[in-house]
């Protein structure tokens, strides 16, 4: 039997009555050398009733008993998949317009170093269509760009929707799959949140990316979605896998010896560290750590004082930044002082513990300094857009 060239996997869990849409999006492809694996997690509703009611020969349907767990079913989908190209696309998620394949495997096709591509997503609520989603977006040209560039902007936050991005096999492979509970900072994992987000930081460590512009995916906001599920149950273990994901990928670019990215792998560490003391907000959840947790994880991590030291200034420095945006300046003015005492070379941190001394004028200083370095960066990021 001829292997086709895409794969389409569709995990499902307890989403027979959205199943239809996902798979009709992707059976009315224009490119149609594909494969379709519905991956049922043993599911307690109608899920092999819908999925048998497609008679296409390209649909299998595969049902686990028991249950193995989202992670497992990716795995074990994408291990049984036979195309070039793997797109995961969950139950729950569709592709918005019939050319976007076509042009997935066109761009991959004439661009072998690719890695995966990816594209912008459109949220769905309630059946309709509520817009761009935001962070999605890399811009608005079509481009190809080098991974570990890519990944410098990629560490800051998860900006790939599952549902937007192709990879080749041998990514999987070669690189990794889904890492299932592995054992970080002498605590098992649960790498249900934050999963997706290794993988694409490990694939851009040794391929480029390939980006479209056009949105042409849509996700789904509901209360069956497993970012709400697990917000709402495992908050620890978001913070667990949050600060694993660039501890990993540092580890892996320090082997390789790639230092801009290990160094930027501490920078995002840093701003992640002091979300999660300040409280970082999920979809349905907060994650709120001490201090004394913020030391542990650095202790478990890293046995370089140099570097705990670095991350402790600049989170510290952050964790004020973040308490001066809330108007809490006496939060602020402690931080940037503890920031101060483990890096007294930080010039704009002193500068802004100058201006935070200030009153009322040093606050309307700095924060029109601030409107005026994102007016710049907005323009500068404009200007690159219109040459790419």
């Amino acid at each position: 039997m001829q292997e086709p060239t895409v794969s389409f996997v569709v995990p499902c869990y307890k989403l027979a009555h959205l199943l239809p849409e996902c798979l009709n999006s992707i059976l009315g492809q224009s490119y149609g050398d594909f494969e379709v694996l519905i991956m049922d997690d043993c599911s307690p509703d109608n899920t092999a009733e819908v999925a048998r009611s497609f008679q296409d020969p390209r649909v299998k349907y595969i049902r686990n008993d028991p249950n193995l767990g989202a992670l497992s079913n990716y795995n074990k989908g994408i291990k049984l998949s036979r195309g070039k190209y793997v797109w995961l696309v969950s139950a729950d998620d569709f592709l918005r317009r019939p050319y976007v394949l076509q042009r997935y495997v066109d761009l991959m096709e004439a661009n072998p170093g690719i890695g995966f591509t990816f594209c912008p997503g459109v949220g769905v609520k309630d059946g309709k269509e509520t817009g761009l989603i935001g962070y999605s977006s890399y811009g608005e040209g079509d481009r190809v760009v080098g991974g570990r560039d890519f990944l410098q902007k990629l560490l800051d936050y998860d900006l790939i929707l599952t549902v937007a991005a192709m990879a080749r096999r041998e990514c999987y492979e070669k690189i990794s799959y889904f890492p299932i509970k592995p054992k970080w900072a002498h605590v098992p994992i649960d790498l249900i949140w934050g999963g997706d987000w290794y993988l694409w930081c490990a694939f851009a460590l040794h391929y480029d990316i390939g980006y479209l512009a056009e949105p042409m995916v849509c996700y789904r906001e509901h209360e069956l979605a497993m970012s709400v599920i697990v917000t709402e149950q495992q908050s620890q273990n978001c913070f667990l896998a949050d600060v694993a994901v660039p501890w990993i990928i540092k580890q892996q670019a320090d082997k390789a010896g790639y230092g801009a990215v290990s160094q930027k792998c501490l920078r995002s560490l840093a701003a992640l560290y002091a979300q999660h003391i300040v409280g970082k907000d999920y979809r349905t959840s907060k994650s709120t750590i001490t201090v004394e947790t913020f030391e542990d994880s650095l202790c478990w991590n890293t046995s370089n004082e140099r570097e705990r030291a670095w991350i402790r200034s600049r989170t510290f420095n952050d964790v004020a930044d973040l308490y001066f945006d809330r108007r809490d300046y006496v939060h602020a003015k402690r931080y940037y002082r503890q920031a101060l005492e483990h890096d007294p070379w930080m010039a704009k941190t002193q500068a802004k513990r100058l201006l935070l001394s200030g009153g009322k004028l040093g606050d309307l200083v700095r924060r029109r300094l601030r409107r005026l370095r994102v007016r710049a960066a907005f323009s500068s990021s404009v200007k690159c857009d219109t040459r790419s």
